[in-house]
C-alpha cells in the first residue's frame, strides 16, 4: 500500500489547516457581507455537461468516472477501441465552479430569485500534469451574479473581490480587464475570420510566455491568412495596446465604453487603494466568456491570484434561453501558498497550549486544561511522555504556544524562538 499522495494533492497538517480555514473562513465573511448567498454543489457532474460546457482545454482535463455494474459491461462490449472511450464514463469531476453553479441555476430556478447572487467555496478537479502551482485538486473561491446584463454586476464583482483579498492580508494587486467582443473585433479588423477567433485567441494568449515574435510565428504555422497575420505582427509590434487604440479600430464602439465604464467606476469608489487597468492581452481560457474578462495579478508574487467574466451562453445551454451570468473565482491554492510562506498570523487566534501530565494526574490534568480554555485558550492533553523536550519541540513545530506541567508549573510556559533542549 503506498502512503504517499496521488500527484496533485496535498496533505495538510493541522497548522496548515488552521491557516486554510481561517482564509475560507475570512472570504466567505466578507462574501456574505457584501449579500452574496453561499450555496453547495455536487463534485460530480453528467459527462455530458462537461463535455459540452465549452470549458477550453480543460475538457481535456476531466477525470471521468467508469460506469458501474452492468452498464460497464455492456460499455465494455461496445467500446472496441479507444474511439469508445466516451461509452464507458457517465459522469465526472467538475473541473471549475461555473458548470456546476449554471447546472444548479436551471434545477432549482423557480426557488430563486434574480439578480441570483451566490457564493461557492469547494474543490474542483483537473488532471493536470503535477508542477508547482498546478494541483489537481484545488479549491476555488467563487462569487456570482445570475440575472443581470448591467455592468453594475462586474464593478460589484470586483469591489467585493477586493475586499475579500484584502481581508486576508492580500496586498500590492492590480486588476485587469478586457472585452472578449472588443478583442474579437479587433481581430477582425485584422482580416482574420469569425471562424478561426478562438485559435487565434489561444495563440494571443501566449504573449507573455513566448512574446511578439512566438505569436506571430505560431499563427503563421497554422496557416492563417498572410495578411491578417502580417497585420496583427504590425500592430504588436507597435504595442497599441490602450483602451483608446483599440476604441479606433472599432466601429462599434459599445464594448469599449462599457469597460470605460467599468474601469472609471471602480476606480472612483476604489479611492486609488489598487490600480484597475485595460489589457487587451487578456484572454482567459475558458470557451464559454462572451463579454468582460477581469484578472487580479498579485505583484509581489508575480502571477494572477484572482480571475472571472462574463458567460451569458453557458445557462442557456440548460433551458435554450439566455440568462446572463458573470462570476469571479478567487485562486485559493496560489493564496494559501504565498501567505503560507510569509508567515502569516490568524488575527485573534486563541493560543494552543499543551497540557502535559502522568498518568495518575489525569483529573488535574482536566481541570487545568478547562481553567485554560476558560480564560480563552485552546488546550490539548498529552500523557507526558519520556523525552519531553523533543515532544515539545515536535509541538512548537506544530503552531502550538506553550505547554502546562501538570505538577510542576503554575503557569503557562510559553515557547520562544530559541527554545533550549533541554526544556
Amino acid at each position: 500500500m503506498k502512503i504517499s499522495t496521488v500527484k496533485g494533492t496535498n496533505d495538510y497538517l493541522p497548522n496548515e489547516v488552521e491557516i486554510r480555514d481561517y482564509l475560507q473562513q475570512r472570504i466567505l465573511e466578507v462574501y456574505e457581507e457584501n449579500g452574496f448567498e453561499h450555496i453547495i454543489t455536487p463534485a460530480i457532474e453528467d459527462i455530458e455537461n462537461l463535455d459540452k460546457s465549452d470549458g477550453g482545454d480543460n475538457l481535456n482535463l476531466i477525470f471521468k468516472i467508469l460506469k458501474r455494474g452492468d452498464k460497464l459491461e455492456k460499455a465494455l462490449a461496445k467500446a472496441a477501441d479507444a474511439a469508445g472511450e466516451n461509452e464507458l464514463a457517465d459522469i465526472g469531476l467538475r473541473y471549475d465552479l461555473t458548470l456546476p453553479l449554471s447546472r444548479y441555476y436551471a434545477n432549482n430556478k423557480d426557488k430563486l430569485t434574480l439578480p441570483m447572487k451566490c457564493i461557492q467555496i469547494d474543490r474542483a478537479y483537473r488532471a493536470e500534469r503535477p508542477q508547482k502551482g498546478r494541483l489537481r485538486e484545488f479549491v476555488q473561491c467563487d462569487i456570482d451574479i445570475i440575472g443581470s446584463a448591467s455592468s453594475d454586476s462586474e464593478i460589484e464583482l470586483i469591489l467585493t473581490t477586493a475586499k475579500a483579498l484584502d481581508a486576508i492580508g492580500m496586498k500590492n494587486y492590480k486588476i485587469k480587464v478586457n472585452d472578449r467582443k472588443l478583442l474579437r473585433a479587433v481581430l477582425l479588423s485584422f482580416g482574420f475570420e469569425q471562424k478561426d477567433l478562438d485559435s487565434v485567441c489561444i495563440t494571443f494568449d501566449k504573449l507573455d510566455k513566448i512574446g511578439a515574435d512566438g505569436v506571430c510565428s505560431e499563427l503563421e504555422q497554422k496557416n492563417f491568412e498572410p495578411r491578417a497575420v502580417a497585420a496583427f505582427t504590425d500592430f504588436l509590434e507597435r504595442k497599441e495596446f490602450s483602451l483608446e487604440a483599440a476604441e479606433a479600430i472599432l466601429n462599434d464602439k459599445t464594448p469599449a465604453a462599457g469597460l470605460r465604464h467599468i474601469i472609471e467606476t471602480v476606480q472612483e469608489l476604489s479611492d486609488g487603494h489598487y490600480d484597475i487597468v485595460f489589457d487587451l492581452t487578456l484572454v482567459r481560457g475558458q470557451g464559454y466568456y462572451t463579454g468582460t474578462v477581469f484578472e487580479v495579478e498579485s505583484l509581489d508574487f508575480k502571477g494572477a491570484i484572482a480571475g472571472g467574466g462574463r458567460y451569458d451562453k453557458l445557462i442557456g445551454k440548460f433551458l435554450n434561453e439566455e440568462i446572463p451570468a458573470v462570476g469571479f473565482s478567487i485562486g485559493f491554492e496560489r493564496i494559501f501558498a504565498i501567505l503560507a510562506d510569509s508567515g502569516i498570523k490568524i488575527p485573534g487566534r486563541k493560543q494552543k497550549i499543551a497540557v502535559v501530565y502522568d498518568p495518575d494526574q489525569f483529573t488535574e490534568a482536566v481541570r487545568t486544561a478547562d481553567n485554560l480554555r476558560t480564560g480563552g485558550m485552546s488546550a490539548s492533553l498529552y500523557i507526558k511522555p519520556k523525552k519531553l523536550g523533543k515532544f515539545l519541540g515536535r509541538l512548537e513545530e506544530r503552531g502550538y504556544d506553550g505547554f502546562w506541567n501538570v505538577g510542576q508549573s503554575d503557569e503557562v510556559n510559553l515557547f520562544e524562538k530559541n527554545r533550549q533542549a533541554d526544556v
